[in-house]
């Protein structure tokens, strides 16, 4: 009888999803739970690929007339009062700042002391304090469009927490821009949201849905949100950014005015757009397996390891001068517009530990190379698209003149192996028994293992929520791609020319 193949993470994706992302998190080092409830510690592996996602992304934010600020962290309470609806949204989610000093409490302790005149509120989300200072700088048309973007921290108060998904304190950035016209805030909206699109699917290899959120689901105070919705391999989605159109909601509630070319005086149009530390967790479950990550090599913090087979004799200095000349020889190459990146590991650990540690962060290509290697003239290369063992040699002038090829290759293949399983959990469902089924797990004690994206007629109305909180399903968005036509409303009979995409979600 064949034994079980042996993987470097237990439970499997099959066995617990929910564990396997936590164990993968754990052996591809990426973050650790902090002593601060709630929060996280990213660490470098993990906090690299950030800063590669960062790049990409300001990069595109740039090219399309962007440019960074900072503001404050502390927003007063009054600011957030000014925006019924805004605040209702986050209210509960708020860290608030009452003192401003600590003294001793006469038992060993401190307490706090020096009551601020107004509450602060940590940061949740910047609107209305960058609205309030807009407010100062627009004065005419003349001084618009405003297009800024902040790379920062914001607070929410976050009862459940999982690592990159759901933390009280995550990185971030959010855009908010202001314009003179409807048309140009709007066009802005939907542009923000196909660069996400355009990140998503050719930097993190993940194909997304783009498409609006309904009334229920948008963002508090906005007259319309739009956002990218990728499917993850335990087939639920998740939310990987969004871009909110604000009309004239806020500009209103914070005095945000100008004159426009006629003289006349006029509100200004604003939006506001984000991603976060969340599509971190967005890339594992979307190509991790069962040994740990796997990066797209665009978002590599290395994109070849190369690991010296030594056997403690004369071949030793031979072993390592043939790695370094690979490593140089492989840093000339370009791919994405930068010099690869290579790292030779000498630490004194038996090979296969050296090995499995970087299968388990997902490091794109492995390059073994000992005695025998350096006499062929060749090096022994794992891709970590494939499995483990699917190794071979290649002599070193062909390695080291392709590897741009080669790493372009894995990137594109983990997109179509991402898009291929996101077209096998979609259905278009017009039966609320076939609905049902599609959501209810045949196994309870396996449940996040069923569903997937469905695509359905619909009318909002206190049935369908009914039937969706029951399932614990949500309306993910009204997909962008032209998916329309006259059907029925799967929860109620009715006519209906909207169609909508369904899923259990993050």
């Amino acid at each position: 009888m064949a034994k079980p193949p042996q993987h470097a993470i237990s439970p499997t994706r099959n066995e617990d999803y929910p564990e396997w992302y936590q164990q993968v998190v754990r052996a591809a080092d990426l973050a650790e739970i902090s002593p601060v409830r709630g929060c996280m510690v990213i660490k470098p592996w993990g906090y690299s690929i950030w800063e590669n996602m960062q790049q990409a992304l300001d990069r595109k934010f740039k090219e399309t007339g962007h440019v960074n600020a900072y503001f404050p962290l502390f927003i007063p309470m009054s600011y957030l009062e000014k925006e019924a609806a805004h605040v209702e949204g986050f209210a509960k989610e708020c860290a608030v700042v009452t003192h401003h000093r600590l003294e001793p409490d006469g038992k060993g302790g401190l307490q706090p002391a020096g009551p601020l005149d107004e509450p602060l509120i940590v940061r949740p989300t910047s609107e209305t304090i960058i609205g309030e200072l807009y407010a100062k700088w627009i004065q005419s048309y003349r001084d618009l469009p405003i297009m800024i973007n902040q790379w920062a921290n914001v607070v929410r108060w976050e009862m459940r927490t999982r690592l990159f998904l759901r933390t009280t304190e995550f990185l971030w950035q959010e855009g908010h821009t202001a314009h003179a016209t409807e048309a140009e805030a709007l066009e802005e909206t939907r542009t923000m949201l196909d660069v996400y699109a355009d990140f998503a699917e050719n930097y993190m290899a993940m194909p997304v849905i783009k498409g609006e959120k309904t009334a229920e689901e948008r963002f508090p105070g906005a007259v319309a949100t739009y956002s990218i919705e990728a499917m993850m391999q335990d087939r639920k989605a998740l939310q990987a950014g969004t871009s909110h159109f604000l009309g004239q909601n806020f500009s209103r509630a914070q005095e945000i005015k100008f004159q426009d070319e006629e003289g006349k005086e006029a509100y200004a149009w604003t939006t506001s757009w984000g991603v976060s530390t969340r599509l971190v967790g967005g890339l594992i479950m979307t190509h991790g397996d069962d040994d740990g990550l796997i990066v797209p090599p665009r978002l590599a913090p290395l994109h070849v390891i190369i690991l010296p087979v030594l056997r403690g004799d004369d071949s030793t200095t031979a072993v390592l001068e043939y790695c370094q000349r690979v490593r140089d020889e492989l840093m000339a190459q370009n791919y994405d517009g930068q010099s690869v990146r290579v790292s030779v590991d000498q630490r004194d650990l038996r090979g296969g530990e050296k090995t499995w540690q970087y299968i388990k962060k997902g490091v794109p290509v492995r390059v073994e190379i000992g005695p025998r290697d350096v006499e062929s003239d060749s090096c022994f290369v794992g891709r970590r698209d494939q499995g483990p063992k699917e190794k071979k040699g290649i002599p070193r002038s062909e390695f080291t003149s392709t590897i741009a090829t080669l790493l372009a290759e894995i990137q594109d293949n983990l997109y179509e192996r991402a898009l291929e399983r996101q077209r096998e959990a979609t259905e278009k469902i017009d039966n609320l028994d076939d609905f049902r089924d599609f959501f209810t797990p045949g196994e309870q004690n396996r449940s996040e293992l069923h569903g997937g994206l469905a695509y359905c007629y619909f009318s909002e109305g206190e049935q369908m929520s009914s039937i969706l909180k029951e399932l614990k399903v949500t309306l993910r968005c009204v997909p962008l791609d032209g998916t329309s036509g006259e059907g029925k409303c799967l929860f109620t009979g009715n006519a209906s020319s909207t169609i909508g995409v369904f899923a259990k979600a993050y």
